[in-house]
């Protein structure tokens, strides 16, 4: 069964400047390592159990030799968060139950990536077709937890994980029906999302949630639809401090974030786009 997000995937033009970017921000971003034959190497910023992926084009030759898939138009484009990757286990079956509801799904492949110091760490993967173009894919990991959180550090702006990721529509309840049968969870209760200023659906695996919106206002969802058109648009992550998380990325040159408060109660901030690579980066948690 789908047990969780995995990790967001953010597409940045050069990798060094990115990881540079999220130390700002307060995240324990290290070098992950390269994609053998794919042209790409990524730097990885562990939580205590998903992760964020900064993903960069290190041979653009060798990219387009391996079959690339548009991930140079995407950075030109102007970059940010391209994928969540939602993680099983078991990714056989999990695919053909997505067949059997008629999803357009490829088989499971094999994938591995080398780490700075040696390891290779795998894992298999399958991607939706072109039939059911959607911003995910699904994953189920060979190498145990433990070995792939490596020495992962805390992060200083006190995050845990990932709470939520955010995907923009311009149909929240048709979109929610197609995601519905991908997911195979039932169709979630239309919610208005008070910091996002939209209409949204939240899909909850397990402890994080996957979240299709529709800006009903101006906001958050409506920048990132003019900007950049329907796609995912935010990962909000929960921390042990906000105070700490704003005060780091005061101390190191990040402007104040915008706050406002969640259906839930809770305060939670925002880092633009700008600061970010091309996505809104969310924090909530206690003060």
């Amino acid at each position: 069964m789908l047990t969780r997000i995995d990790h967001i995937m953010i597409c940045l033009p050069d990798l060094d400047r990115g990881i540079e970017t999220y130390r700002r921000l307060g995240f324990a971003v290290q070098p992950g390592g390269v994609h053998p034959g794919r042209g790409t190497h990524n730097a990885i910023a562990f939580h205590r159990e998903d992760y964020l992926e900064l993903l960069s084009v290190r041979d653009a030759d060798e990219y387009r030799r391996g079959g690339g898939g548009g991930l140079l138009d995407f950075i030109a484009a102007g970059g940010g968060l391209r994928y969540i990757a939602l993680q099983s286990d078991d990714l056989a079956a999990d695919v053909a139950a997505m067949r059997a509801r008629g999803v357009d799904v490829g088989d499971p492949g094999d994938g591995e990536r080398r780490t700075p110091a040696g390891q290779t760490l795998r894992w298999r993967s399958a991607s939706l077709g072109p039939r059911n173009p959607l911003p995910i894919f699904f994953l189920q990991h060979l190498t145990p937890l433990a070995e792939r959180r490596g020495h992962a550090r805390e992060h200083p702006n006190g995050i845990v994980g990932i709470e939520r990721v955010y995907i923009n529509v311009t149909d929240v309840a048709r979109t929610a029906e197609t995601y519905a049968r991908v997911l195979g969870i039932p169709v979630p209760k239309i919610q208005r999302g008070a910091v996002i200023k939209a209409d949204m659906a939240v899909f909850d695996l397990g402890p994080t949630g996957l979240t299709v919106a529709q800006p009903m206002e101006p906001g958050p969802a409506a920048d990132a639809l003019a900007r950049r058109g329907p796609g995912p648009f935010q990962a909000l992550h929960r921390t042990t401090s906000m105070e700490a998380a704003a005060t780091w990325m005061a101390d190191h040159g990040v402007p104040p974030p915008a706050r406002g408060i969640r259906n839930t109660g809770e305060e939670a901030m925002l880092v633009g786009p700008e600061h970010t690579g091309g996505l809104y980066v969310g924090f909530v948690g206690p003060r």
